[in-house]
């Protein structure tokens, strides 16, 4: 009779401890929300938010028409992320590195091509020639580690097919009439 109570108790002490785990794993959702909502469980994410490919006004080459060719990273998080050794490249292989950048959360940078003093909303890569290709290209953002962060493709190559680019607010525009290629 003794091994009969022993297993009896050895299968209470099992049911019990099994409703001790339910219990605690109906806790954890709640946990996780309440991390969620105070930022601590909130991840940085990076995208190209905006594409200005096609300088507005005639392509001389000035650095006023290069500076107004311009690729846009938000950070769509609260949290900052440091930018330092990410690069930001077209289909050509032109590639852009940040060096000692940090983006706040919700923020976002504008890089210009052209020549001029970085601030916390734009770094500029110092170029005297174009880089992006008004009719199609692609702009990638790699992370400090080299991995695939987001890209942003316009003209033919475009992902959503149709335009030859696009603004934020969802608008295309068109640069059929491309000279410089």
């Amino acid at each position: 009779m003794s091994a009969s109570l022993s297993a009896t108790a050895r299968r209470l002490s099992a049911v019990t401890a099994v409703a001790a785990a339910c219990m605690g794993a109906a806790a954890l959702p709640a946990s996780a929300a309440e991390n969620h909502q105070s930022g601590r469980g909130d991840r940085a994410r990076l995208e190209i938010s905006d594409v200005q490919a096609d300088a507005p006004g005639r392509d001389d080459r000035s650095n006023r028409s290069l500076n107004r060719e311009w690729v846009e990273i938000t950070n769509t998080s609260r949290r900052a992320v440091d930018l330092d050794g990410y690069t930001l490249s077209d289909e050509d292989g032109h590639t852009y590195t940040f060096d000692d950048f940090r983006l706040g959360g919700r923020d976002t940078v504008r890089v210009h091509t052209g020549v001029g003093r970085d601030t916390d909303t734009d770094v500029y890569q110092d170029r005297h020639n174009y880089i992006w290709d008004n009719d199609e290209d692609t702009a990638t953002l790699y992370n400090d580690r080299g991995r695939y962060v987001d890209d942003e493709s316009w003209g033919h190559n475009h992902r959503h097919g149709g335009g030859y680019g696009h603004h934020r607010d969802g608008s295309w525009y068109d640069n059929r009439g491309d000279h410089r290629r």
